[in-house]
């Protein structure tokens, strides 16, 4: 059981906080999911210059201990909808109340009606957020396999079907990398990312901004397969090309998938299994992904291939306006315990 505290030893103050004191804030209060200032600058990076964007830090003296940041979703990007983190250093919900009366303040003044945030359901924040008013809207069950062991000779016969009649798989480049056919990539990508299972339809990037962002996160196109039909349309893809700075040797499995009119063949496994060969290749020896829970087709295919599931990616949303006045009623019951 967690409780609000009476009073903080020193009034807190704000300011604007730095990637590197960002990160190293956001690796202390969740050090099972550590962030780097890598990771921070490649997302600045994917950031368009007129967008929304705020991060202050909570300080106590010279000591930060808690931050609040709004920006627009990478994922969830819908019409009105804008993120909103609250991260303290320790568990603390009084300190917690106040970043998010803070940040739903900031939001309201942008406009936006719906918060969205992201946390594990075994984080103390996933409680407490429940406790404010915030509801589940979706969820992803992450997943790490190790490709050491990966039995590639387990699944020969399945990629060899996948293949037949003149199917191939090849590393984007192969294909002029992110300047070789970025139209076609996008067009690719824009019907898979349309047809994902998930509680709602994904907001696909405009063209542009995901040429930025992808290029951004996916630096290395040896590690984005594209499976190729034998007249040459390009019909599935998966993309294991983004590092993850705080744990070498790991990639992030973004986007498999296959257009509608291709699958049932075993084609989302066999280029699961081409973008294990290159990573391996290139010394990498984990992949790191997640999946909606409703995704059953895709966590087959990961179940089979031997990635262990995590926690649960919770997505959490509140009214703009409904969550303000809780969270000024919260403030007013100072002593509220919530568990």
């Amino acid at each position: 059981m967690l409780s609000f505290r009476m009073e903080r030893p020193e009034p807190l103050t704000f300011a604007p906080l730095p990637d590197r004191a960002y990160a190293e804030l956001l690796s202390q209060a969740h050090p099972d999911s550590p962030v780097s200032e890598d990771d921070l600058a490649r997302i600045a990076a994917g950031r368009q210059k007129d967008e929304h964007f705020t991060r202050e830090g909570a300080f106590e003296g010279r000591t930060a201990v808690g931050a609040v940041q709004t920006g627009v979703p990478r994922m969830d990007a819908h019409d009105g909808w804008l993120d909103l983190t609250v991260t303290t250093a320790e568990p603390d919900p009084q300190l917690a109340g106040a970043l998010l009366r803070r940040g739903l303040t900031t939001l309201a003044q942008a406009g936006a009606h719906t918060a969205v945030t992201r946390v594990q359901e075994h984080w103390w924040d996933h409680g407490f957020l429940l406790a404010q008013g915030w509801r589940e809207f979706d969820r992803m069950w992450l997943s790490t396999l190790d490709l050491r062991t990966l039995d590639f000779a387990a699944f020969a016969t399945e990629e060899a079907r996948a293949l037949a009649g003149g199917v191939t798989i090849r590393p984007l480049s192969d294909l002029g990398g992110w300047d070789g056919e970025p139209e076609r990539h996008y067009a690719l990508i824009h019907a898979l990312l349309s047809d994902v299972p998930s509680r709602e339809p994904i907001v696909v990037w405009p063209y542009e901004l995901w040429r930025t962002r992808m290029a951004a996160l996916n630096p290395d196109p040896r590690g984005l397969m594209i499976a190729l039909s034998p007249d040459g349309e390009w019909i599935g893809t998966s993309q294991l090309a983004q590092p993850i700075p705080t744990h070498p040797g790991m990639l992030h499995n973004g986007l498999t998938g296959v257009l509608p009119a291709w699958r049932g063949r075993g084609l989302g496994l066999a280029l699961k299994l081409a973008a294990a060969r290159a990573a391996l290749a290139r010394g990498f020896t984990h992949s790191r992904t997640g999946n909606h829970a409703i995704n059953r087709p895709m966590l087959g295919i990961n179940e089979r291939l031997g990635f262990v599931r995590e926690a649960a990616l919770v997505t959490l949303v509140t009214g703009v306006r409904e969550a303000g006045r809780r969270a000024q009623k919260q403030q007013d019951a100072p002593d509220t315990d919530f568990g």
